[in-house]
């Protein structure tokens, strides 16, 4: 008599049939096939969180369009405009009329270093830097944008300003530390995308839930689309926009027809639904029954939902996809605009490559130059979701990792340049259930820190989730300990 496992595992030194079938059959590998597990979002309906239910009736957003800009931009050259710099660009802080900020209390609450405190020289420099661009007021409210984003400074009344961010790394794994909300000292948690993929469930069972675009942007920032303890189904897909082979590992090898296929998928079928009858409660199964055919399908809606062969000149031209600068940027951001119309929860798309914003050295040239590449493309993805009434049911948020100094980075010699900033820095969001045309919070006259409590980066995430009608406290794991600060507060204010 053969032992088997009490909970219901394979007999003791044999693997599964399904385990393999799962792991080995039809070459779907990695992230591919973990985004097909229980893509309905309906497999575990006993769970005590709201996982496997649809938002709730209150919920603003069907989707989010997540756009992240690797490297940390400058808040104060871009949607925080400080004339204060101008004005005492060359001093120091304590030779100005405003408090040193260095000296108040809310620099150590918000900095968390991983160097010894005594040899860590960043967000310290004294000397403040002028603006490196001009800027104007905007839109009924006459919102200060600088002059580096003149076509979204046009869409500025659909836009929803946060400039009291905050965060407590000041390297670049605060690119994680954004999407997860854990600095990297402590123990990595799921990201915003897939706790958003756990608790929805699907409005297109022929495409995943959570899809990446143009990342992760390297290989030290995959925590920033995984979802870990939740489980491998529930990570990003990263899609190339190659309508040929969008999905890596997830088509069927040239040397096999589509009849065999379809014949291999008839064969796995049968085994696993053998094994259904040995274990009947078996949700994994069942899930990995339904993943089978959701890849199927995949093959044929992913191609068709990048394909831009049906989109008209105006909208290449809207997306800047006619001019070289922009090319890329409008592609990844007009097959977000297509992906979120097929019922796809959450896109996160990177318009750039990794650290390419973090301007230690010649900010402007850097800025001027990156900032001509989203601009258009973004505000393009703004007007077109609004003329074809998807603003309403789908949030966009725009954000990066951290801002940069107000003072001049001077390490080896810098001359032109500015540090990492975790203590204050702005992001923006657009669309379902927030205001438009609105600032909420600041930073100090010198964009130095968030004033008032401000908004740690598990904030955005609670008001994400909340607008997708989801409760972050809701959404945890047994025998996972979350912090308190892990769930975050909604950002009321900013709530239409």
């Amino acid at each position: 008599m053969t032992w088997k496992s009490p909970c219901n595992g394979p007999p003791c030194g044999r693997i599964a049939r399904r385990s393999f079938l799962a792991d080995y059959g039809m070459g779907f590998t990695g992230l591919a096939l973990g985004a097909m597990l229980a893509g309905d979002g309906r497999l575990r309906a006993s769970d005590s969180t709201p996982h496997g239910t649809l938002a709730a009736p209150q919920a603003k957003a069907k989707s989010v369009i997540w756009i992240f800009l690797s490297g940390g931009y400058s808040h104060v050259e871009t949607f925080d405009p400080k004339p204060a710099l101008n004005e005492h660009a060359g001093k120091t802080f304590d030779k100005t009329p405003f408090e040193n900020p260095v000296l108040s209390p809310l620099h150590k609450k918000r900095f968390r270093s991983v160097p010894a405190e005594e040899i860590n020289v960043r967000d310290v420099y004294p000397i403040i830097y002028p603006m490196q661009v001009g800027w104007k007021p905007h839109g009924a409210n006459g919102i200060g944008i600088s002059d580096w984003w003149p076509q979204l400074a046009q869409r500025v009344d659909d836009l929803c300003f946060v400039r009291n961010m905050w965060t407590t790394d000041n390297d670049h794994a605060a690119e994680n530390q954004i999407h997860t909300g854990r600095h990297r000292l402590d123990e990595v948690q799921p990201s915003i995308g897939a706790w958003a993929n756990y608790g929805l469930g699907s409005l297109n069972d022929n495409l995943p839930k959570f899809v990446v675009l143009g990342g992760p942007t390297s290989t030290v920032t995959r925590p920033s689309i995984d979802s870990y303890y939740l489980g491998p189904q529930y990570s990003g897909v990263p899609l190339t926009l190659d309508p040929a082979n969008p999905l890596p590992f997830g088509q069927r090898h040239a040397s096999q027809t589509a009849d065999m296929q379809e014949r291999e998928f008839e064969l796995i079928g049968r085994l696993n639904g053998l094994s259904a009858v040995e274990y009947p409660e078996d949700e994994e199964l069942r899930a990995r029954i339904r993943a089978y055919e959701l890849a199927f399908r995949m093959q044929a809606a992913v191609p068709e939902a990048i394909d831009f062969a049906d989109e008209s000149a105006e909208t290449h031209q809207l997306y800047g996809l006619d001019r070289e600068e922009t090319k890329v940027v409008g592609q990844r951001l007009l097959a977000a605009r297509r992906l979120v119309e097929r019922g796809v929860r959450f896109v996160q798309v990177f318009p750039s490559a990794y650290g390419v914003w973090d301007s230690h050295q010649k900010l402007k040239e850097n800025h001027a130059r990156l900032c001509a590449t989203v601009d258009g493309p973004t505000a393009g993805l703004i007007a077109d979701l609004k003329q074809r009434c998807l603003l309403d049911e789908t949030l966009v948020v725009f954000c990066t990792e951290f801002g940069r100094t107000p003072g001049l980075e001077q390490r080896a010699g810098g001359i032109d340049g500015r540090d990492h900033h975790p203590n204050g820095f702005t992001i923006w969001m657009a669309g379902a259930g927030v205001k438009r045309g609105y600032v909420h919070g600041e930073t100090d006259e010198l964009g130095y820190h968030a004033l008032g409590e401000g908004h740690y980066v598990t904030d955005l995430h609670a008001t994400v989730l909340h607008l997708m009608g989801l409760n972050p406290r809701s959404l945890e794991i047994p025998g996972r300990k979350r912090l308190e600060i892990d769930y975050g507060r909604v950002m009321d204010d900013v709530l239409a």
